[in-house]
């Protein structure tokens, strides 16, 4: 691939995301690490990295996000239905690693991951430092669906989900939309729109609108024992 974009170099720093390909994805530049400290300078200016094996770190401002305000979430009969059922157990920050994997296997169209080897190590050191968290939901002791992303102040950055049984991502993504809302957060950055998170209530947003609610957002304090890991099937009341 030939880029004619910003190289990063070690320092930590990011051009302007105004700056990006005027292409709706917004490849903003490449290079770099994924080190903790530039992972989350990047999100907190509404950059994320997204790239395959064998290319550099590509890091992205779509001209369009995607986001969910937390009132917006639709929860169809069924899945509230589900929630109810007691069929599942659902949990926070119990098994980060086990989601990030599951994710990383999900099959795309192109046989292919951006979920790779580098980017699961960094989200895990995220995770340990406390900015990477998990929804898990469990079938007895079997992981059979998840989700996991980056906070941010009061904005929770989605990053990917999965599902082994019919529904259990969705429901994953309810109880978290349930936790935000306890915890008074201000929306989910969902990044790029698509069919799936339009039917949750996503939906798009210019970056301009976007940046300057994203900024005010990682402003406001947000208590560390949010994300303790817990068991949200016995904290929430669907």
């Amino acid at each position: 691939m030939t880029l004619s974009l910003p190289k990063l170099n070690q320092e930590l720093q990011f051009p302007s995301p105004e700056y990006a390909l005027s292409d709706p994805d917004g490849l903003l530049a490449f290079g770099g690490d994924l080190s903790v400290e530039r992972l989350l300078l990047a999100y907190r200016n509404g950059i994320f990295p997204w790239f395959t094996e064998g290319e550099p770190v590509l890091w992205w401002s779509p001209s369009t996000r995607g986001i969910l305000e937390l009132d917006d979430f639709i929860c169809h009969r069924s899945l509230r239905k589900l929630a109810r059922s007691g069929a599942y157990r659902v949990t926070l920050n119990h098994d980060f690693e086990q989601v990030i994997q599951c994710c990383a296997k999900v099959p795309r169209s192109d046989n292919g991951t951006w979920i790779t080897t580098a980017m699961v190590d960094a989200y895990i050191h995220l995770h340990q430092r406390g900015y990477a968290h998990s929804i898990e939901v469990w079938q007895q002791d079997s992981l059979v669906g998840g989700l996991y992303g980056v906070s941010a102040g009061r904005v929770f950055c989605g990053e990917s989900m999965f599902h082994l049984r019919s529904n259990t991502s969705k429901l994953a993504f309810y109880y978290l939309v349930m936790w935000l809302k306890r915890h008074q957060f201000d929306f989910i950055d969902c990044q790029l729109p698509n069919p799936h998170l339009n039917s949750l209530g996503c939906r798009a947003i210019s970056r301009e609108v976007f940046l300057p609610r994203l900024r005010a957002a990682c402003k406001q304090h947000t208590d560390a024992a949010v994300w303790h890991a817990t068991p949200l099937t016995t904290q929430l009341q669907p």
